[in-house]
Protein backbone atom coordinates (compact mmCIF):
# COMPACT_ATOMS: atom_id res chain seq x y z
CA UNK A 1 0.00 0.00 0.00
CA UNK A 2 0.61 3.76 -0.66
CA UNK A 3 0.98 5.82 2.59
CA UNK A 4 -2.18 7.07 1.53
CA UNK A 5 -3.87 3.77 1.18
CA UNK A 6 -2.27 2.82 4.77
CA UNK A 7 -3.61 6.09 6.45
CA UNK A 8 -7.16 5.32 4.91
CA UNK A 9 -7.00 1.54 5.76
CA UNK A 10 -6.15 2.21 9.53
CA UNK A 11 -8.55 4.86 10.02
CA UNK A 12 -11.55 3.46 8.27
CA UNK A 13 -14.36 3.71 10.21
CA UNK A 14 -12.97 5.54 13.48
CA UNK A 15 -14.67 8.58 15.02
CA UNK A 16 -11.75 10.30 16.42
CA UNK A 17 -8.16 10.08 15.11
CA UNK A 18 -6.20 12.58 17.58
CA UNK A 19 -4.09 13.62 15.13
CA UNK A 20 -4.09 12.06 11.45
CA UNK A 21 -0.80 14.02 10.38
CA UNK A 22 1.40 12.68 13.52
CA UNK A 23 -0.16 8.90 12.85
CA UNK A 24 1.03 9.54 8.59
CA UNK A 25 4.28 11.46 10.28
CA UNK A 26 4.76 8.21 12.36
CA UNK A 27 3.60 5.98 9.50
CA UNK A 28 6.33 8.00 6.83
CA UNK A 29 9.39 6.34 9.41
CA UNK A 30 9.17 3.73 7.84
CA UNK A 31 9.30 1.61 11.52
CA UNK A 32 6.82 -0.84 12.94
CA UNK A 33 4.22 1.36 15.01
CA UNK A 34 3.52 0.19 19.19
CA UNK A 35 -0.28 -0.34 19.29
CA UNK A 36 -1.91 -0.42 22.45
CA UNK A 37 -5.37 -1.06 23.68
CA UNK A 38 -6.74 -2.10 27.03
CA UNK A 39 -9.67 -4.41 28.01
CA UNK A 40 -10.60 -4.35 31.79
CA UNK A 41 -12.12 -7.68 32.44
CA UNK A 42 -15.03 -7.02 33.62
CA UNK A 43 -17.38 -9.36 31.85
CA UNK A 44 -16.82 -13.38 31.05
CA UNK A 45 -17.47 -12.99 27.49
CA UNK A 46 -16.79 -11.03 24.37
CA UNK A 47 -19.47 -9.94 21.82
CA UNK A 48 -19.58 -8.68 18.03
CA UNK A 49 -19.43 -4.71 19.46
CA UNK A 50 -16.09 -5.07 21.20
CA UNK A 51 -14.43 -6.66 17.82
CA UNK A 52 -15.14 -3.41 16.28
CA UNK A 53 -12.31 -2.43 18.01
CA UNK A 54 -10.32 -5.62 17.84
CA UNK A 55 -10.98 -5.54 14.27
CA UNK A 56 -9.10 -1.97 14.17
CA UNK A 57 -6.01 -3.54 16.10
CA UNK A 58 -6.10 -6.30 13.33
CA UNK A 59 -5.61 -3.83 10.53
CA UNK A 60 -2.33 -2.80 12.70
CA UNK A 61 -1.06 -6.16 12.66
CA UNK A 62 -1.76 -6.66 8.83
CA UNK A 63 0.27 -3.86 8.15
CA UNK A 64 3.37 -5.50 10.17
CA UNK A 65 2.90 -3.05 13.62
CA UNK A 66 3.25 -4.46 17.05
CA UNK A 67 0.08 -4.60 18.65
CA UNK A 68 -0.01 -5.11 22.00
CA UNK A 69 -3.57 -5.87 24.41
CA UNK A 70 -3.26 -4.94 27.46
CA UNK A 71 -5.68 -6.97 30.18
CA UNK A 72 -6.13 -4.67 33.21
CA UNK A 73 -6.06 -6.64 36.03
CA UNK A 74 -4.57 -3.65 38.24
CA UNK A 75 -7.01 -1.14 36.54
CA UNK A 76 -10.51 -3.62 36.65
CA UNK A 77 -9.97 -3.34 40.48
CA UNK A 78 -9.96 0.33 40.76
CA UNK A 79 -13.11 0.36 37.73
CA UNK A 80 -13.48 2.39 34.82
CA UNK A 81 -15.72 5.65 35.79
CA UNK A 82 -16.54 6.06 31.71
CA UNK A 83 -20.51 6.10 31.72
CA UNK A 84 -20.90 5.96 34.76
CA UNK A 85 -23.35 8.10 37.28
CA UNK A 86 -22.02 6.21 40.63
CA UNK A 87 -18.86 4.60 42.00
CA UNK A 88 -18.44 1.13 39.89
CA UNK A 89 -18.68 -1.45 42.36
CA UNK A 90 -14.95 -2.55 42.13
CA UNK A 91 -14.13 -6.50 41.02
CA UNK A 92 -12.38 -9.39 43.19
CA UNK A 93 -9.14 -10.34 41.97
CA UNK A 94 -10.77 -13.87 41.29
CA UNK A 95 -13.00 -12.41 39.27
CA UNK A 96 -10.47 -10.19 37.45
CA UNK A 97 -8.37 -13.31 36.91
CA UNK A 98 -11.26 -15.88 35.35
CA UNK A 99 -12.57 -13.02 32.69
CA UNK A 100 -9.12 -12.38 32.07
CA UNK A 101 -8.65 -16.39 30.81
CA UNK A 102 -11.86 -16.02 28.91
CA UNK A 103 -10.66 -12.86 26.95
CA UNK A 104 -7.46 -14.68 25.95
CA UNK A 105 -9.38 -17.49 24.28
CA UNK A 106 -11.57 -14.90 22.97
CA UNK A 107 -9.75 -12.32 21.36
CA UNK A 108 -7.62 -14.87 18.45
CA UNK A 109 -11.04 -15.33 17.02
CA UNK A 110 -10.23 -11.69 15.68
CA UNK A 111 -6.56 -10.93 16.35
CA UNK A 112 -3.39 -13.03 14.93
CA UNK A 113 -2.02 -14.85 18.14
CA UNK A 114 1.00 -14.97 16.69
CA UNK A 115 1.42 -11.77 15.93
CA UNK A 116 -0.08 -10.04 19.32
CA UNK A 117 1.79 -9.00 22.62
CA UNK A 118 -0.92 -10.14 25.21
CA UNK A 119 0.37 -8.42 28.78
CA UNK A 120 -1.38 -7.01 32.29
CA UNK A 121 -0.92 -4.08 33.25
CA UNK A 122 -0.44 -5.06 37.52
CA UNK A 123 2.94 -6.33 36.14
CA UNK A 124 4.30 -2.58 36.43
CA UNK A 125 1.22 -0.54 38.05
CA UNK A 126 1.80 -3.01 40.98
CA UNK A 127 5.66 -2.05 40.72
CA UNK A 128 4.69 1.70 40.78
CA UNK A 129 4.42 1.58 44.84
CA UNK A 130 3.20 4.24 46.49
CA UNK A 131 5.85 6.92 45.76
CA UNK A 132 5.58 6.32 42.01
CA UNK A 133 1.65 6.25 42.08
CA UNK A 134 1.91 10.02 43.83
CA UNK A 135 4.21 11.17 41.89
CA UNK A 136 1.58 9.98 38.71
CA UNK A 137 -1.33 11.88 40.49
CA UNK A 138 1.24 14.85 40.98
CA UNK A 139 1.03 15.21 37.02
CA UNK A 140 -2.93 16.18 36.66
CA UNK A 141 -4.88 18.40 38.53
CA UNK A 142 -8.60 18.28 39.69
CA UNK A 143 -9.60 20.86 37.19
CA UNK A 144 -8.32 18.88 33.96
CA UNK A 145 -10.21 15.74 35.92
CA UNK A 146 -13.42 17.74 36.38
CA UNK A 147 -13.17 18.14 32.01
CA UNK A 148 -14.85 14.62 32.18
CA UNK A 149 -18.65 14.76 31.54
CA UNK A 150 -19.13 11.75 33.97
CA UNK A 151 -17.35 13.65 36.72
CA UNK A 152 -18.82 17.10 36.08
CA UNK A 153 -21.87 15.56 36.47
CA UNK A 154 -21.50 13.96 39.70
CA UNK A 155 -20.00 16.83 40.99
CA UNK A 156 -22.64 19.56 39.68
CA UNK A 157 -25.39 17.20 40.94
CA UNK A 158 -23.55 16.70 44.46
CA UNK A 159 -23.21 12.95 43.73
CA UNK A 160 -19.97 11.54 45.29
CA UNK A 161 -16.77 11.32 43.57
CA UNK A 162 -14.22 8.77 45.28
CA UNK A 163 -10.48 9.15 45.02
CA UNK A 164 -9.17 6.77 43.64
CA UNK A 165 -11.56 6.75 39.97
CA UNK A 166 -9.14 9.90 39.15
CA UNK A 167 -6.35 7.36 39.49
CA UNK A 168 -8.23 5.18 36.81
CA UNK A 169 -7.43 7.54 33.54
CA UNK A 170 -4.03 8.04 35.27
CA UNK A 171 -3.65 4.54 35.22
CA UNK A 172 -4.33 3.62 31.88
CA UNK A 173 -1.90 6.49 30.62
CA UNK A 174 0.55 5.03 32.47
CA UNK A 175 0.84 1.64 30.48
CA UNK A 176 0.91 3.74 27.31
CA UNK A 177 4.23 5.33 29.05
CA UNK A 178 5.73 1.95 30.10
CA UNK A 179 4.96 0.44 27.03
CA UNK A 180 5.95 3.31 25.11
CA UNK A 181 3.00 3.27 23.01
CA UNK A 182 2.70 5.23 18.90
CA UNK A 183 -0.84 4.68 18.97
CA UNK A 184 -3.76 3.70 21.44
CA UNK A 185 -7.23 2.56 20.70
CA UNK A 186 -10.33 3.33 22.48
CA UNK A 187 -13.91 3.20 22.05
CA UNK A 188 -15.58 6.58 21.67
CA UNK A 189 -16.53 6.50 25.15
CA UNK A 190 -12.31 6.23 25.76
CA UNK A 191 -11.35 9.58 24.74
CA UNK A 192 -11.30 11.11 27.54
CA UNK A 193 -8.81 8.43 28.98
CA UNK A 194 -7.09 7.67 25.84
CA UNK A 195 -5.81 12.15 25.19
CA UNK A 196 -4.40 11.62 29.51
CA UNK A 197 -2.04 9.39 28.02
CA UNK A 198 -1.37 12.06 25.29
CA UNK A 199 -0.93 14.86 28.34
CA UNK A 200 1.60 12.72 29.76
CA UNK A 201 3.72 10.86 27.78
CA UNK A 202 5.85 14.58 26.96
CA UNK A 203 6.50 14.68 30.48
CA UNK A 204 8.01 11.25 30.40
CA UNK A 205 10.45 12.30 27.56
CA UNK A 206 8.11 10.28 25.14
CA UNK A 207 6.51 11.51 21.94
CA UNK A 208 2.71 11.63 22.32
CA UNK A 209 0.81 8.92 21.19
CA UNK A 210 -1.75 9.41 18.76
CA UNK A 211 -5.39 8.23 20.02
CA UNK A 212 -7.76 7.07 17.70
CA UNK A 213 -11.31 5.59 18.76
CA UNK A 214 -13.90 3.29 16.92
CA UNK A 215 -17.52 3.66 17.37
CA UNK A 216 -19.91 1.82 19.92
CA UNK A 217 -21.86 -0.91 17.79
CA UNK A 218 -25.71 -0.54 18.11
CA UNK A 219 -26.95 -4.03 19.34
CA UNK A 220 -29.48 -6.27 17.57
CA UNK A 221 -32.42 -3.27 18.58
CA UNK A 222 -30.87 -0.58 16.69
CA UNK A 223 -31.20 1.57 19.29
CA UNK A 224 -28.88 0.22 22.43
CA UNK A 225 -25.24 0.03 22.22
CA UNK A 226 -24.73 -3.73 21.58
CA UNK A 227 -24.79 -5.05 25.49
CA UNK A 228 -24.88 -8.26 26.99
CA UNK A 229 -27.11 -7.08 29.84
CA UNK A 230 -29.38 -5.51 27.45
CA UNK A 231 -29.94 -8.43 25.79
CA UNK A 232 -29.56 -7.24 21.92
CA UNK A 233 -26.04 -8.77 21.17
CA UNK A 234 -24.24 -11.27 19.38
CA UNK A 235 -21.53 -12.89 21.36
CA UNK A 236 -18.19 -14.12 19.52
CA UNK A 237 -18.98 -17.58 21.30
CA UNK A 238 -22.51 -18.21 20.04
CA UNK A 239 -23.14 -21.01 17.50
CA UNK A 240 -23.11 -20.93 13.94
CA UNK A 241 -27.06 -21.41 13.71
CA UNK A 242 -27.63 -18.48 15.92
CA UNK A 243 -24.77 -15.80 15.37
CA UNK A 244 -26.54 -16.45 11.46
CA UNK A 245 -30.25 -15.98 12.80
CA UNK A 246 -29.03 -12.68 14.74
CA UNK A 247 -27.08 -10.86 11.78
CA UNK A 248 -30.62 -11.57 9.86
CA UNK A 249 -32.65 -9.68 12.35
CA UNK A 250 -31.05 -6.60 11.99
CA UNK A 251 -32.72 -3.69 10.36
CA UNK A 252 -31.92 -2.90 6.34
CA UNK A 253 -30.51 0.49 7.51
CA UNK A 254 -28.38 -0.91 10.00
CA UNK A 255 -26.78 -4.05 8.03
CA UNK A 256 -24.89 -0.82 6.63
CA UNK A 257 -23.31 0.10 9.61
CA UNK A 258 -22.42 -3.75 10.26
CA UNK A 259 -20.91 -3.47 7.03
CA UNK A 260 -18.66 -1.10 7.51
CA UNK A 261 -17.26 -1.73 11.25
CA UNK A 262 -17.80 -5.81 11.17
CA UNK A 263 -16.19 -6.05 7.76
CA UNK A 264 -12.75 -5.20 5.89
CA UNK A 265 -14.91 -4.03 2.89
CA UNK A 266 -13.89 -0.36 2.46
CA UNK A 267 -16.56 2.43 2.38
CA UNK A 268 -16.62 2.69 -1.26
CA UNK A 269 -17.12 -0.95 -1.32
CA UNK A 270 -20.21 -0.45 1.37
CA UNK A 271 -21.29 2.13 -0.46
CA UNK A 272 -21.43 0.50 -3.93
CA UNK A 273 -23.29 -2.48 -2.21
CA UNK A 274 -25.42 0.01 -1.05
CA UNK A 275 -26.35 1.54 -4.17
CA UNK A 276 -27.16 -1.57 -5.80
CA UNK A 277 -29.91 -2.35 -3.27
CA UNK A 278 -31.26 1.30 -3.21
CA UNK A 279 -31.30 0.89 -7.31
CA UNK A 280 -33.05 -2.61 -7.30
CA UNK A 281 -30.37 -4.65 -8.53
CA UNK A 282 -29.54 -6.32 -5.67
CA UNK A 283 -32.34 -7.53 -2.66
CA UNK A 284 -31.95 -6.31 0.79
CA UNK A 285 -32.41 -9.98 2.22
CA UNK A 286 -29.54 -11.50 -0.11
CA UNK A 287 -27.32 -8.52 1.18
CA UNK A 288 -28.22 -9.42 4.84
CA UNK A 289 -27.62 -13.71 3.80
CA UNK A 290 -24.14 -12.29 2.58
CA UNK A 291 -23.03 -10.16 5.57
CA UNK A 292 -24.37 -13.33 7.73
CA UNK A 293 -22.19 -15.67 5.51
CA UNK A 294 -19.65 -13.40 6.17
CA UNK A 295 -19.76 -13.05 9.45
CA UNK A 296 -20.29 -16.45 10.97
CA UNK A 297 -17.13 -17.72 8.76
CA UNK A 298 -14.94 -15.06 10.44
CA UNK A 299 -15.60 -17.00 13.58
CA UNK A 300 -16.71 -20.64 12.43
CA UNK A 301 -15.49 -20.94 9.17
CA UNK A 302 -16.79 -21.14 5.40
CA UNK A 303 -18.15 -25.11 5.83
CA UNK A 304 -20.44 -23.69 9.31
CA UNK A 305 -21.52 -20.72 7.61
CA UNK A 306 -22.99 -22.64 4.42
CA UNK A 307 -24.38 -25.26 6.84
CA UNK A 308 -26.13 -22.28 8.85
CA UNK A 309 -27.35 -20.69 6.05
CA UNK A 310 -28.97 -23.98 4.91
CA UNK A 311 -30.62 -24.30 8.06
CA UNK A 312 -31.99 -21.20 8.17
CA UNK A 313 -33.15 -21.31 4.61
CA UNK A 314 -34.63 -24.70 5.23
CA UNK A 315 -36.56 -23.31 8.61
CA UNK A 316 -37.49 -19.78 7.20
CA UNK A 317 -37.47 -20.15 3.49
CA UNK A 318 -39.15 -23.55 3.08
CA UNK A 319 -40.82 -23.79 6.04
CA UNK A 320 -39.10 -26.91 7.52
CA UNK A 321 -38.15 -28.23 10.70
CA UNK A 322 -36.48 -31.26 11.88
CA UNK A 323 -38.37 -31.36 15.61
CA UNK A 324 -36.79 -34.54 16.65
CA UNK A 325 -33.34 -32.66 16.95
CA UNK A 326 -34.98 -30.17 18.99
CA UNK A 327 -34.17 -29.50 22.88
CA UNK A 328 -36.98 -31.07 25.23
CA UNK A 329 -38.04 -28.95 27.42
CA UNK A 330 -40.38 -30.50 30.09
CA UNK A 331 -43.42 -28.56 31.28
CA UNK A 332 -45.19 -29.52 34.79
CA UNK A 333 -48.79 -27.82 35.46
CA UNK A 334 -50.89 -28.45 38.64
CA UNK A 335 -53.30 -31.21 38.25
CA UNK A 336 -56.40 -29.66 35.89
CA UNK A 337 -54.52 -26.50 35.98
CA UNK A 338 -52.49 -24.75 33.44
CA UNK A 339 -48.93 -22.16 33.51
CA UNK A 340 -48.13 -18.99 31.77
CA UNK A 341 -46.31 -19.18 28.84
CA UNK A 342 -44.26 -16.36 29.61
CA UNK A 343 -42.82 -18.62 32.42
CA UNK A 344 -42.28 -21.01 30.42
CA UNK A 345 -40.66 -19.42 28.19
CA UNK A 346 -37.91 -18.09 31.29
CA UNK A 347 -37.52 -22.04 32.39
CA UNK A 348 -36.54 -22.68 28.71
CA UNK A 349 -33.81 -20.44 28.42
CA UNK A 350 -35.59 -18.44 25.85
CA UNK A 351 -36.41 -15.36 27.79
CA UNK A 352 -34.44 -14.16 30.38
CA UNK A 353 -37.24 -12.95 32.48
CA UNK A 354 -41.39 -12.50 32.27
CA UNK A 355 -41.24 -8.71 31.61
CA UNK A 356 -38.40 -10.43 28.43
CA UNK A 357 -40.93 -12.55 27.70
CA UNK A 358 -44.00 -10.25 27.52
CA UNK A 359 -41.85 -7.89 25.47
CA UNK A 360 -41.26 -10.86 22.81
CA UNK A 361 -44.79 -12.08 22.65
CA UNK A 362 -45.84 -8.50 21.62
CA UNK A 363 -43.48 -7.92 18.96
CA UNK A 364 -44.49 -11.22 17.65
CA UNK A 365 -41.97 -13.16 17.94
CA UNK A 366 -43.23 -16.05 19.63
CA UNK A 367 -45.20 -19.15 17.91
CA UNK A 368 -46.67 -22.58 19.33
CA UNK A 369 -47.01 -25.08 16.59
CA UNK A 370 -46.30 -22.33 14.02
CA UNK A 371 -48.98 -19.86 14.80
CA UNK A 372 -48.13 -16.90 16.04
CA UNK A 373 -48.85 -16.17 19.64
CA UNK A 374 -50.84 -13.12 20.51
CA UNK A 375 -52.08 -13.11 23.87
CA UNK A 376 -49.49 -12.20 26.70
CA UNK A 377 -51.76 -13.93 29.27
CA UNK A 378 -51.46 -17.32 27.22
CA UNK A 379 -51.01 -20.61 29.34
CA UNK A 380 -50.20 -23.97 28.79
CA UNK A 381 -52.04 -26.67 29.99
CA UNK A 382 -52.09 -30.88 29.29
CA UNK A 383 -54.90 -30.29 26.70
CA UNK A 384 -51.95 -30.33 24.21
CA UNK A 385 -49.34 -32.91 25.42
CA UNK A 386 -46.68 -31.83 23.09
CA UNK A 387 -45.97 -28.59 21.33
CA UNK A 388 -43.14 -27.16 19.59
CA UNK A 389 -42.40 -23.85 20.91
CA UNK A 390 -40.46 -20.62 18.75
CA UNK A 391 -39.30 -17.86 19.88
CA UNK A 392 -37.20 -15.90 17.33
CA UNK A 393 -34.48 -18.18 15.95
CA UNK A 394 -34.67 -20.58 18.65
CA UNK A 395 -37.19 -23.48 19.03
CA UNK A 396 -37.58 -26.31 21.90
CA UNK A 397 -40.46 -29.26 21.51
CA UNK A 398 -42.63 -29.10 24.75
CA UNK A 399 -43.36 -32.05 26.64
CA UNK A 400 -46.55 -31.20 29.00
CA UNK A 401 -47.95 -33.08 31.75
CA UNK A 402 -49.57 -33.21 35.21
CA UNK A 403 -47.55 -33.16 38.37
Amino acid sequence: MTLDEQLAYLTKGCVDVVRAGELKAKLERGHPLTVKVGFDPTAPDLHLGHTVLLRKMKHFQDLGHRVIFVIGDFTGLIGDPTGRSKTRPPLTKDEIAANAETYKAQVFKVLDRDKTVVDFNARWLGALGADGMVKLAARYNVAQMLERREFRQRFDAGKPIAVHEFLYPLAQAYDSVFLKADVELGGTDQLFNLNVGRDIMPGYGLEAQVVMTTPLLEGLDGVEKMSKSLGNYIGVTDSADEMFGKVLSVSDELMWRYYLLLTDDSEASVNATRQQVSDGALHPKAAKMALAKRIVTDFHGAVAAAAAQEAFEARFTRGELDSASLTTVDVVVPVGGSVPLSRVMVDAGLASSNSDATRKIQQGGVKLDREKVTAVTMRIDVGRPELLLEVGRKAVRLVVREE
